[in-house]
């Protein structure tokens, strides 16, 4: 039986999140079918038949899918669950939101996390703050999955010649209502899918003196910004800044800390990182036993002449 991957969107474009979690369901079985929900979604149902390795893209219209809501999409994921053998979601806040819910109803265990997939029904996934593998087999005869995007490449957004297929969406389930949102505006590369990041920690002290180290080098690389967890707490960055097994998890070609002393919640969340930079004064910070280049010094002082020389 074919794959089923749900797609995260905007209603034009398709999430390189997504993109991810198909190289992972074409692992499960070659036949991978995509699910775009959403409202007024034609664009984002043919960008999701150009992916390449997607052989039919479902597209489900209706108003009830216009903001997301987790009660309605898993409704209609179960509506068409029967003909699927795996139903796979990129572990996002979104897909966390609704893979338990189809796991529950569906009375099966849900598979989060995975790194790799070993067979169609054994898979690989980080335990203990990624310090431990487990190999996990499910004999579900549905595998709900969540996908850890880090640990797949990118399946190509081009090259593919899907057909796209109106399904027959769900009413609404009357169980939430769309209140409001607040959309943060960033310049910046969304940080799950940047190529440089440059992270600082709580030792930069404040909000001001966080934007007036970090910001000149991430404008000089090109970078997207992150945070520890001790920075966002203590106020001095945003909440979706924050990278971490309790934030986001990110694995760039170039990772910079700057003042981070590497708690494992920390590391879990970037260590998979191509090549780590840690800038950090403690010569004993759990930092440098992940870094491929670290320099022990005062962050307000290397920083400045590291812009300096770029």
């Amino acid at each position: 039986m074919p794959s089923l991957v749900i797609a995260e969107h905007d209603n034009q474009s398709i999430r390189t999140s997504t993109l991810n979690t198909v190289t992972a369901a074409i692992q499960c079985d070659p036949d991978v079918h995509v699910l775009v929900a959403g409202q007024g979604a034609a664009d984002a149902g043919a960008a999701a038949a150009r992916i390449a390795g997607v052989k039919k893209v479902l597209l489900a219209d209706s108003e009830a899918f216009a903001h997301g809501l987790a009660e309605n999409l898993a409704a209609q994921v179960l509506a068409l669950a029967s003909g699927y053998s795996h139903i796979l979601f990129p572990a996002t806040a979104g897909g966390k939101n609704v893979a338990p819910r189809v796991a529950a109803k569906l009375d099966v265990g849900q598979i989060s996390d995975i790194t790799k997939v070993d067979s169609a029904d054994t898979f690989e996934r980080p335990i203990y703050a990624g310090n431990a593998i487990a190999t996990v087999q499910s004999i579900d005869p549905v595998k709900v999955i969540t996908v850890r995007t880090t640990g797949f490449d990118a399946a190509a957004a081009e090259g593919g010649s899907a057909a796209v297929e109106t399904v027959s969406a769900v009413g609404d389930s009357g169980l939430s209502s769309f209140v409001g949102s607040e959309i943060a505006k960033n310049d910046r590369p969304e940080l799950t899918s940047a190529k440089i990041i440059v992270s600082g920690g709580r030792a930069l002290g404040s909000s001001d003196k966080f934007n007036e180290v970090l910001t000149p080098l991430a404008d000089k690389l090109g970078a997207a910004l992150g945070a520890s967890r001790a920075a966002v707490d203590a106020g001095y960055a945003p909440n979706d800044w924050q990278v971490g097994q309790t934030g986001k998890i990110v694995a760039p070609q170039l990772y910079i800390a700057a003042g981070i002393s590497g708690a494992i919640q920390h590391l879990a969340g970037m260590k998979d990182s191509k090549v780590i930079v840690a800038i950090n004064k403690d010569a004993e910070a759990p930092i440098f036993s992940v870094a491929d280049y670290g320099l022990e010094a005062d962050l307000f002082t290397a920083v400045p002449e590291l812009i300096s020389k770029l």
